[in-house]
């Protein structure tokens, strides 16, 4: 890892993403097609996000993310991809206002969130975990503003959400930092928890 690359990384995207308010990252896999039931509803966000005034963050990929994309891109408000270079995969998707790449995703991760006021998860693998985990590690150890984490899908999180809930028994986590999770299964839900607690 180059710390020179990484700080100019960090110093482009703050030049390009600072302007930006009242926005909502959405996270999820990459590799979900255009078929699958999640990606409608991934677009019916974006869509509505951006229509009730939030510009959409994504990873910029295809997938979960493309889906968001292309709903805030049919919107009123700006759809914005923090894309990552990879040898094997991804590209980024075509409905993007605002495109930037990273060659790092530790530098990838600090601005999917600096800017955001709210971050909502959709099902997804390693990476998708990996964006949870370090929001939630960086609010327990108050690193970043407190804001709405939402999980889509309950059915898919119940795994998960049963492991840190054997954590919080075992008093490694706080009852309180759990309890930062919001977890829902329809739009209208993640907007109800959006509009509430994100003022525009």
């Amino acid at each position: 890892m180059s710390l020179v690359t990484v700080g100019a990384e960090l110093l482009s995207a703050k030049e390009k993403l600072q302007s930006f308010e009242n926005n909502v990252t959405v996270f999820g896999s990459a590799r979900i097609e255009s078929s699958d039931p999640l990606y409608f509803k991934a677009y019916e966000l974006g869509k509505e996000l951006s229509n009730a005034g939030y510009n959409v963050f994504t990873g910029g990929g295809p997938g979960i993310m493309s889906a968001a994309n292309k709903g805030a891109y049919e919107g009123k408000s700006k759809s914005i991809g923090l894309n990552i270079l990879l040898p094997q995969e991804q590209s980024s998707n075509p409905y993007l206002d605002e495109n930037i790449t990273f060659n790092y995703f530790f530098s990838r991760k600090v601005m999917l969130v600096k800017y955001s006021s709210a971050c909502i998860y959709f099902p997804g693998g390693y990476g998708t975990a990996d964006e949870l985990m370090e929001v939630l590690t960086l609010m327990q150890t108050r690193k970043m503003k407190k804001m709405p984490i939402v999980l889509y899908d309950s059915k898919f999180w119940r795994s998960l959400l049963s492991w840190i809930e054997q954590t919080v028994d075992k008093s490694y986590v706080n009852q309180e930092h759990f309890e930062l999770i919001r977890v829902v299964d329809s739009v209208e839900e993640i907007m109800s928890i959006v509009e509430t607690e994100v003022c525009l």
